[in-house]
């Protein structure tokens, strides 16, 4: 009974908390500690101690495996240097930096017990620095190798920890530390393809809904406990299983089973990942309780933590700018990828909290070592000292550093030209499967149906939310008028029992599926990203600049000299109507078309994407 209360109390609290959070606009993860402390002081809350075991294999799996479905795994190899330099050079780096203050703060503690501390606060934590990214708007590069860094560091933390718990047993050779490391990462690497080829078959050929969406939440454990058994790394399994499970998933067979598992997937990312920041608030009472009686005494306990919560804090820069900057002193590399602005690793630098992971790992120290409590409150102190100084700053830092996310604008453009060339790719296969035999309405229908949603992406560009509704809006608002007169009337004729109880079910949920699919069209976000305003394009009445631009053909085989010229990846193409020049866009590595803009002045350019005529005045921020 007490576990059952205990149970709903955290899902109520953790569910209260967020939107507490999302409506006074305060990081959820930051409220969710606090809340925790709060708590655990409490008189009648009764002391959770937090099981390893539980998070290691019960949290830490299912939560790393809902962020790798969600990661590109595109993204994450153009990223793989960042990525690999950050989660197994850094947390290596930061191991072996953090052990040696530890041994010189207190030569009492071993020389291994201080690594293995080290290892314990080495990784950021795999939720708390993207939820901030996220909300905060940075840049999608920053997002996706923060996001791999954290998907892959814990693997590579947990192999040090493991090193360091087997040095503290007795001795253990260079050799076996390699031998480990080598095992771990090519053990996880080979059981994570393994476990995807194996789901990805079974799922494939599974048509239930209920079972083939039972299947996707079974997947972590999947790859978790093989990898484990063999002493490899479960962590780096189970990530290497979502990576290619999450590419894989949008090609498989049976929509409505991707749809469950994106919903269910997100129900549990939300409960594991916010009942992780409350269970670390909550374990503070008994960490501190736990140093009272320690030999080495208060005051030089609570230095030593100030100095390794320092030492975290400055260890991550000190590895960051260096190992950001050298590389590109290779052309190759510099050509390939050129470097960024200073402010991109300033924040990757700062956007380093730790979490329930270091929490987690440090209780699995062995019982029996001496000053046990000691290298616990530390890592405790690591945890919430990153999680406040570092998540309450980091919104401000960006914001200081003037650092901006995605043009909700480009993205709306680069939306609408995918949907017109998925539009045009549906047409065509219906012009090359119909026949004569073929009803004209029918074709006719399908034929209009597909235009129209392809058309409700570009309405959302020309016109701002404030006056009429566009064709598309005013569809949806109509329409959901009547599925709630549809609904009504059904639940009115459940009432007289005249009908199935199955048959009523089936067309209730028809009717919600319907409605799932028109509350996206209403949901127009503005220039800053959020809900209403003045819309995409946000437009200021007539734009002398765009009906004076001259009508320019864009020229054959278009393509941007400035991208050539520096070896950079262009997205899309854009023309400067004045002169004629064609760059590449705003989600390209150069944004040459807006530098293009900021040197010469010219405020009107066009697509130079084929199938495209939409023109897009800079100064005015209007399409047209």
């Amino acid at each position: 009974m007490e576990v059952a209360f205990g149970l709903l109390a955290l899902v109520a609290i953790v569910c209260a908390v967020s939107a507490l959070g999302q409506k006074i606009n305060v990081s959820v993860p930051l409220l969710l500690v606090l809340a925790g402390v709060v708590c655990s002081f409490l008189p009648f809350v009764p002391t959770i101690e937090l099981n390893p075991e539980l998070v290691l294999v019960g949290l830490l799996p299912p939560l790393l495996y809902a962020a790798a479905l969600q990661t590109s795994l595109f993204d994450f190899r153009s990223n793989r240097r960042s990525i690999g330099l950050l989660s197994v050079g850094y947390v290596i780096f930061g191991t072996v930096s953090v052990g040696l203050v530890v041994a010189w703060l207190f030569p009492e503690i071993p020389l291994a017990a201080a690594m293995a501390l080290g290892a314990v606060v080495a990784p950021p934590d795999a939720v708390a620095a993207t939820a901030i990214a996220r909300k905060v708007g940075m840049p999608r590069r920053i997002v996706t190798i923060l996001e791999g860094e954290s998907l892959v560091n814990d693997a590579t933390a947990l192999v040090c920890l493991r090193a360091a718990i087997a040095a503290i047993a007795g001795a253990v050779s260079a050799a076996e530390i390699a031998g480990g490391f080598v095992l771990a990462a090519g053990g996880g690497v080979v059981v994570g393809v393994a476990a995807a080829f194996v789901l990805t078959a079974l799922r494939k050929r599974i048509r239930n809904v209920a079972i083939n969406t039972s299947t996707s939440l079974i997947a972590p454990l999947v790859a978790y406990l093989p990898a484990e058994a063999i002493h490899a790394s479960g962590v780096l399994a189970v990530v290497v299983t979502g990576l290619i499970m999450g590419t894989k998933a949008p090609s498989m067979p049976n929509g409505a089973a991707r749809l469950s598992q994106r919903s269910n997937w997100h129900t549990v990312q939300f409960l594991l990942e916010n009942s992780v920041f409350l269970l670390i608030g909550l374990q503070v009472r008994t960490i501190i309780e736990g140093v009272r009686d320690d030999s080495l005494g208060p005051e030089r306990i609570w230095f030593g933590c100030a100095v390794v919560l320092l030492a975290v804090l400055v260890l991550r820069p000190v590895w960051v700018f260096p190992t950001t900057y050298l590389p590109r002193l290779i052309p190759a590399v510099r050509r390939k990828d050129p470097a960024p602005p200073w402010q991109y690793p300033a924040i990757v630098s700062w956007a380093g909290m730790r979490g329930v992971v270091t929490l987690a790992a440090v209780l699995v120290l062995p019982a029996e070592l001496e000053h046990r409590s000691v290298l616990i409150l530390m890592a405790l102190v690591v945890v919430g000292g990153t999680l406040t100084l570092q998540g309450f700053t980091l919104p401000v830092l960006v914001r200081w550093l003037n650092v901006k996310g995605p043009d909700p604008r480009e993205d709306a453009l680069n939306e609408a030209s995918l949907m017109q060339m998925a539009t045009a790719a549906g047409v065509q296969r219906l012009q090359e499967l119909r026949s004569d035999a073929d009803p004209p309405e029918v074709v006719a229908m399908l034929k209009r149906r597909t235009q129209e949603r392809g058309l409700a992406a570009w309405e959302r560009l020309g016109r701002p939310s404030a006056e009429a509704a566009t064709p598309s809006q005013r569809y949806a608002q109509l329409r959901l008028a009547m599925l709630d007169a549809e609904r009504t009337k059904v639940l009115e004729l459940r009432r007289g029992g005249g009908y199935a109880h199955e048959v009523l079910v089936n067309v209730l949920d028809r009717l919600d599926v319907e409605e799932s699919m028109l509350d996206a069209a209403l949901e127009e976000p503005d220039a800053d990203g959020g809900s209403g305003g003045e819309g995409i394009a946000r437009p200021r009445g007539v734009c002398p600049h765009l009906e004076s631009a001259p009508d320019l053909v864009v020229p054959p085989g278009p393509f941007c000299e400035a991208c050539e010229r520096e070896g950079t990846t262009t997205v899309h193409l854009r023309m400067c109507l004045q002169c004629g020049n064609v760059a590449c866009c705003d989600s390209s590595p150069g944004t040459h078309a807006y530098k293009h803009f900021q040197l010469s002045g010219h405020p009107v350019m066009r697509s130079a994407e084929p199938g495209e005529d939409w023109r897009w005045c800079y100064p005015d921020e209007l399409l047209g």
